[in-house]
């Protein structure tokens, strides 16, 4: 494909600079190469901005923005003002992408087949250190599943899209802004939002977007519940009555059945042969008197087994 067309990729970093380098290194080793990367420093405390600093005095297309910490959302939404491109590519700070993605993702939108389409979705894989090795996705990714009932309902139920494994033609952009009151979820509002207005996409059945399984990431030592009904009430500006209604009702069963789900392991557990031995230990340790001296002592054997 000629590089006629710009694309802008979108970085945003918060304390994750020890992860920069690997993703600014899939940005520069992009086959196609007409694209401007800017990265969003966030209000970092380590040394993000020293990485980043040196990553645009070696290539002028790397594009360095500092603001106040106030969240990925807002990260990204200074990135879009930002932005001088035909094409818009988000890639968080501790993820990569394949050499091929801005490529094959440009060759499948400006094929004729595809006239009508403005997103290209990737499949993905996972890894944990090394981008070179990597796992398979937690969801299958295919076609059929990118619709707005699809997005709407069955988010996180049967599957999330990386917000990587998109490249989006930048006029979605023009009013959309991601929710700056969101931590979390924010990704899912864009997603719907834009499929809200029956987005024709193309799938790409490739692994072009590679996710780093972080265990210090947001999303896994965060509370999302906040966010979560923030996003319910988001959905409700703009959903039909009859539309909400159904998000709703799938909501309150989903709820039930977890928690009849959770009712039903409890109730294995007090019914097993370990649970109901642990109960008669205890209640002879009680009976004998030695159980609060148990107590105390419990914790200094854990420490010693530790060491």
């Amino acid at each position: 494909m000629e590089n006629n067309v710009l694309v802008s990729i979108i970085v945003p970093c918060y304390n994750q600079a020890q992860f920069l380098d690997e993703a600014l290194l899939s940005v520069l080793n992009q086959i196609y190469t007409n694209w401007e990367c800017i990265i969003v420093n966030d209000g970092s405390s380590d040394h993000t901005e020293e990485v980043a600093k040196k990553w645009v005095e070696k290539d002028s297309r790397f594009v360095y923005l500092k603001k106040e910490n106030g969240g990925l959302s807002s990260a990204r939404n200074l990135g879009l003002d930002n932005t001088k491109g035909d094409f818009i590519q988000f890639l968080d700070s501790d993820d990569c992408m394949a050499n091929t993605k801005l490529e094959l993702s440009l060759q499948q939108l400006s094929s004729t087949e595809n006239k009508n389409a403005k997103v290209a979705i990737s499949n993905f894989r996972m890894f944990i250190d090394n981008p070179e090795k990597t796992s398979a996705p937690y969801c299958e990714l295919n076609s059929k599943l990118f619709n707005f009932e699809n997005l709407l309902y069955q988010w996180e139920e049967s599957f999330t899209i990386p917000i990587h494994c998109g490249l989006f033609e930048a006029t979605l952009f023009k009013i959309f802004r991601f929710p700056e009151n969101l931590k979390a979820k924010e990704d899912w509002v864009m997603w719907v939002s834009l499929f809200y207005k029956n987005c024709e996409t193309v799938f790409i059945n490739e692994p072009l977007a590679l996710y780093r399984r972080n265990p210090d990431s947001m999303t896994m030592t965060k509370n999302m519940l906040p966010d979560f009904i923030k996003t319910c009430d988001y959905f409700r500006q703009f959903l039909s009555e009859e539309e909400y209604h159904i998000f709703s009702s799938l909501l309150i069963s989903r709820y039930y059945k977890l928690n009849e789900y959770y009712k039903s392991r409890w109730s294995d557990t007090k019914n097993s042969n370990s649970y109901q031995t642990g109960l008669m230990v205890k209640k002879v340790l009680k009976t004998a008197g030695v159980l609060k001296l148990f107590k105390r002592f419990f914790p200094f054997i854990l420490k010693f087994k530790a060491k």
